[in-house]
């Protein structure tokens, strides 16, 4: 077992050997757990066999010094595996992140979680759900862990903060970046009032390794996992196969064989994943775990002095108008919508735009067979 590191020296020579091009975090807890300490692994380096070192290309100190000032100076503390503050959840898994970055309320760390992952391209009833859930949960005492995305990751941050601020986003690049940048004011938002995580070191921008290794810490902060609309091959199928390794419970909200974006949650359900409805089913699954660890009676922590990013004046996504792009509003209707119906409320609401404007466009999808009315004043996609 790793234990907290006794010094500063110590806990920049373990920042050091993450940081290292070749150090993973299996290989990080194997050099300590044969050497005791960073400090040890870094000065008895060359005695090391050439196999373990051959691929290595160790960090340069000064750009592991500069990470540590700046992370400081941008408010965001380094949690090293083994301090009492490290997620004790997390710490479980057999890959746990030797150390995080985080922005805002730690407290939050300690508290139960729910995970809410799903397509980038969701339709707007899956965006509804989400939104609800979410915020049920987060009045409910639980934490909301997602991932920053797109569509359902967005909605479930959206509906937990307005609970307020219960969510965790883990992200998969440095603390200082958001992606996508339409969800500037979003992160923000979170790290002042939940918190934001990340394995990668400050500065770091997207890359596509990177997004499966964030999906495992998504499922490892989290009691169980539910996924709201997923293809068959996503990220999110990823995080519930991960959430299943780890010992987690997996969820998943049925939909619409004639909608792609539901296949995946489809078969998940048929797989054995717990099918979910609404709030009230996840606290089903999720209540009698929170309880079993002694979390969910606990007094809220004292939250902690949370640093602010700088906001936006609106979201990056709109024009200066606050009105849709003209030849861009077709595109975001066709994105809300699927084989379900969704209210034509709902639909200006998601789509930031007047309510002429989506009458419009639906009159158009409608006179191309591409529409589909229902009552209530509700609309869906034709699939032939």
């Amino acid at each position: 077992m790793i234990q907290a590191p006794d010094d500063t020296a110590e806990a920049l020579a373990r920042l050091r050997l993450c940081r290292s091009d070749g150090i993973g975090p299996r290989a990080f807890g194997r050099l300590l757990f044969r050497l005791d300490s960073a400090r040890n692994v870094l000065e008895r380096w060359h005695e090391l066999p050439r196999e373990a070192t051959a691929a290595v290309r160790l960090a340069d100190p000064a750009a592991v010094e500069r990470e540590w000032a700046v992370t400081e100076r941008h408010g965001a503390r380094l949690l090293f595996l083994g301090e009492p503050t490290y997620p004790a959840a997390l710490a479980t898994i057999h890959d746990p992140p030797p150390v995080l970055t985080v922005l805002g309320d730690t407290g939050l760390l300690d508290m139960p979680a729910v995970a809410i992952v799903g397509s980038r391209h969701a339709s707007g009833n899956g965006r509804t759900l989400t939104r609800t859930i979410a915020h049920e949960l987060a009045a409910a005492d639980y934490t909301v862990v997602s991932g920053l995305a797109r569509g359902i990751d967005t909605a479930a941050h959206e509906g937990a903060v307005t609970a307020p601020g219960r969510t965790i986003a883990v992200i998969a690049t440095g603390i200082d970046q958001v992606y996508p940048e339409q969800n500037a004011e979003l992160a923000a938002r979170i790290a002042a009032d939940g918190l934001l995580v990340t394995e990668r070191p400050f500065g770091a921008e997207p890359r596509a390794a990177a997004f499966p290794a964030r999906n495992r810490i998504i499922a490892g902060l989290s009691l169980g996992v539910l996924v709201v609309e997923a293809a068959i091959r996503s990220g999110s199928l990823v995080t519930a196969r991960l959430a299943l390794e780890q010992g987690r419970e997996v969820m998943a909200v049925p939909g619409s064989p004639l909608d792609e974006r539901h296949r995946g949650t489809n078969q998940l359900i048929k797989d054995g994943a717990v099918l979910i409805e609404d709030a009230a089913d996840v606290r089903a699954v999720i209540d009698p775990l929170a309880m079993r660890r002694e979390r969910i009676a606990s007094p809220p922590p004292r939250r902690t002095e949370r640093a602010q990013l700088p906001l936006p004046a609106q979201p990056s996504y709109l024009p200066a108008s606050g009105s849709p792009a003209p030849g861009g509003l077709v595109a975001q209707v066709l994105a809300c919508l699927g084989a379900e119906p969704l209210a034509v409320d709902d639909l200006v609401r998601q789509c930031q735009a007047t309510t002429a404007q989506i009458h419009e466009t639906l009159l158009e999808l409608e006179l191309e067979g591409r529409l589909e009315r229902h009552g209530g004043n509700r609309v869906s996609l034709l699939f032939a």
